[in-house]
């Protein structure tokens, strides 16, 4: 099939890519000329596992232009994979999404055949059968159902693993202005996912509520784990991990995401509870779980800051190892590691803090000078040191490196990835999630 995709961003090129990748020819859209640039040149504009060489194997297949005509004219699907960005009321805004879509109509104008628009960026519930189907039947000049079809079906995706999770899915949610749209976009899924997952097919506003339910339901999940890491921390002999494991046991719960440690961040978890909250207040609904996971996370960030501040005093050094806001990736976003380097230099403390990917991100709002370049540079002179993300290379980190004269250094391990026995006289491990004193004063 011949596709377009606007928007070459963190989730934009690996869906371009994959897209290529099995044979369906694609131009990717975007009104940054860098992106086009590389993406025209054989590189990945983003940094994600597998994408360059998923772009190295799609050569021929896999073009890049800033012009939306032509993308348009040579295509039979339209994927809109741009920001939506939250508004004040916490809401997010079409705006990105509009825009795209009136130069996709702009571009019909000019062609004849069937064409189907399918966005994948998350709107808010009544976007893509509202102001969006609007937008570019306007611009088009048809109408939806004659010789346009449009649909919207988002990614379920985390950043670090965006190439194996739309190659593998859970299930392909889609919603459709109708069959022959509905048939377009699943056919092409079919062609593209290795697992054969279930097609769940519903109307557009449907498809938008489920997409914006399953995001805050998994953020629920998240901070029901802190939540009991926290009662664990204060209770003697106590282990979070030995009591998720046994839960996750049932299957009404599921292990998947029940792992009490750092407050969720990045793109997505943060803002869609606030968003998820302010529809239903604006529809005189209530969304009081959403309003408390979002309450929950916080206070679990502030409740990190606590435990430092209970073994450090000000002035003290504290490395903190992990700044992206989950491993794989060097996003930022609403990133736990860095919100604590921002509180601690705040509250008087000396802070290092090491990323395997996310440094130069971090330095644009932490500093050069808390920046360090390796992970024993990061841990040498700490009094205390955080463990914020659980890259695996963390769990290797030698216990020379923490050798020194006199007390021996602190290390909170928020996702107990560290053997406290291979520290033994070189650091004191806290494993937070432990009643073993882990909790703060």
């Amino acid at each position: 099939m011949r596709l377009s995709v606007f928007g070459l961003g963190k989730i934009g090129s690996p869906l371009a890519a994959v897209f290529a990748s099995k044979g369906h020819d694609v131009i990717g859209v975007d009104v940054a000329a860098e992106c086009v640039r590389m993406l025209a040149n054989g590189k990945a504009p983003v940094q994600e596992p597998h994408l360059q060489e998923l772009i190295d194997i799609s050569k021929g297949r896999l073009s890049a232009t800033a012009c939306y005509e032509h993308a348009v004219l040579n295509s039979d699907i339209s994927f809109v994979v741009v920001p939506a960005p939250s508004g004040e009321n916490g809401m997010f805004t079409n705006e990105n999404v509009i825009a795209a879509v009136e130069e996709i109509g702009k571009g019909l104008r000019k062609k004849t055949g069937y064409h189907v628009v399918n966005i994948v960026t998350t709107v808010m519930p009544g976007s893509t059968d509202g102001e969006i189907r609007e937008a570019i039947e306007k611009h088009s000049g048809r109408r939806v159902g004659d010789g346009l079809g449009l649909c919207y079906s988002p990614e379920f995706v985390a950043l670090g693993s965006v190439v194996q999770n739309i190659l593998n899915p859970d299930f392909i949610l889609l919603g459709a202005s109708d069959s022959k749209a509905g048939d377009v976009v699943e056919n092409l899924y079919r062609s593209v996912c290795d697992n054969n997952p279930p097609i769940r097919r519903m109307n557009l506003i449907n498809a938008e509520i489920a997409k914006l339910s399953l995001n805050t339901y998994l953020t629920t999940k998240i901070s029901y784990a802190n939540m009991l890491a926290d009662i664990c921390e204060r209770l003697p002999d106590a282990d979070v991990d030995v009591v998720t494991s046994a839960i996750g046991l049932d299957t009404r719960i599921g292990s998947k995401y029940l792992k009490g440690g750092v407050s969720f961040g990045g793109p997505c978890f943060p803002r869609d509870n606030v968003a998820f909250a302010a529809l239903a207040r604006t529809i005189g609904a209530r969304a009081d779980i959403a309003e408390a996971t979002t309450r929950l996370n916080n206070y679990n960030a502030a409740r990190l800051v606590a435990h430092v501040c209970a073994r450090a005093a000000p002035g003290s050094t504290v490395g903190i190892l992990g700044l992206s806001y989950k491993p794989d990736t060097p996003v930022i976003d609403e990133s736990p590691g860095v919100a604590l380097a921002i509180g601690l230099s705040h509250a008087g403390y000396l802070v290092k803090a090491f990323d395997p990917l996310a440094l130069a991100a971090a330095e644009e709002i932490l500093g050069k000078e808390v920046i360090a370049k390796s992970m024993e540079t990061c841990v040498r002179e700490a009094h205390l040191v955080v463990i914020t993300t659980p890259w695996p290379a963390f769990s290797s980190l030698n216990p020379a490196s923490l050798r020194r004269r006199g007390k021996p250094p602190v290390i909170l391990d928020c996702w107990r990835i560290l053997p406290k026995e291979q520290f033994e006289g070189m650091a004191e491990i806290v494993y937070l999630g432990c009643g073993d004193g882990a909790q703060p004063g």
